[in-house]
């Protein structure tokens, strides 16, 4: 992990007092100033990137293959049409929470239950940093898997490709809102058992409510969806397959969309405080 050195002390210089009989008097030097906020998210955000390149690729695999596999599945009880568009961009946004929300979840809970976060403490950055990091290294990690997914996705069903585009406004927004969750998840759970349990539960969520077409679903169970902050991602990314886009409405859920996310994030940076200091 690229180091971050906490400020230390100077030692305390002994001034000669001003009459050559008095004593002497010690001034503290001034500390050294507190990292800022950009340099120590990039610093987190290398160091998660790096950790995650190695022990996160299997697991990578594992959530395009199974997104994938659904679309498969799918494809037997699906011809195309309102419910095409959903079943693809739901098994794409699924990609992104499997990672960013129930894999972050461990980690945070892990990273607690471990002292971990006392490590953090010490260091001279803001707990935001660690968060947005952290979130950040976990979402950018699921580009591959969601675009390979999207892309079979579009030949499986016979959808048109031209404006997978909105991947780039998707995934960095979804994966702001479900790595928060996540991470709020990790941080306010008493065990790491628990967080796990509820990484999973976040991504089983995304799984039935995100895949199967909004108007298949019972009305209270379509308020549930409503609530899932990768719903919104979603609806974007299902709307850019119609002929005729209405980007209008697209640019209106990737706006819910970023709302949420920094809604979760900013949850996630009080959790991270609240964790910290116990």
């Amino acid at each position: 992990m690229t180091s971050i050195i906490p400020a230390r002390t100077a030692p305390p210089r002994v001034r000669p007092a001003s009459s050559g009989t008095g004593p002497a008097r010690t001034v503290a030097a001034p500390l050294a100033p507190r990292a800022r906020l950009l340099p120590s998210l990039a610093a987190v955000y290398r160091a998660q990137l790096s950790r995650a390149r190695v022990a996160r690729i299997p697991l990578l695999f594992v959530a395009t293959f199974q997104s994938v596999g659904i679309m498969v599945l799918m494809r037997g009880v699906v011809d195309g049409g309102s419910e095409a568009r959903a079943v693809v961009a739901g098994s794409s946004v699924l990609v992104v929470a499997f990672v960013a929300l129930n894999l972050l979840a461990q980690y945070f809970g892990q990273l607690r239950a471990g002292g971990g976060l006392d490590h953090y403490a010490t260091l001279p950055v803001p707990p935001a940093a660690v968060v947005l990091g952290a979130a950040a290294a976990y979402a950018s990690f699921t580009v591959p898997g969601t675009v390979f997914t999207a892309i079979t996705g579009s030949v499986l069903f016979q959808l048109p490709m031209t404006h997978l585009w909105v991947l780039v406004a998707v995934v960095p927004l979804s994966g702001a809102a479900l790595a928060g969750l996540g991470a709020a998840l990790g941080l306010l759970a008493p065990r790491p058992e628990l967080a796990t349990l509820l990484g999973q539960l976040g991504m089983s969520a995304a799984l039935l409510l995100g895949v199967l077409p909004a108007d298949r679903l019972p009305e209270p169970v379509g308020w549930a969806r409503d609530l899932l902050p990768s719903t919104y991602g979603v609806e974007a990314l299902a709307r850019s397959f119609d002929a005729r886009p209405d980007w209008g409405l697209i640019a209106f859920f990737l706006a819910i969309c970023a709302a949420v996310g920094v809604l979760s994030l900013a949850v996630a940076t009080w959790a991270y405080r609240r964790a910290a200091v116990r």
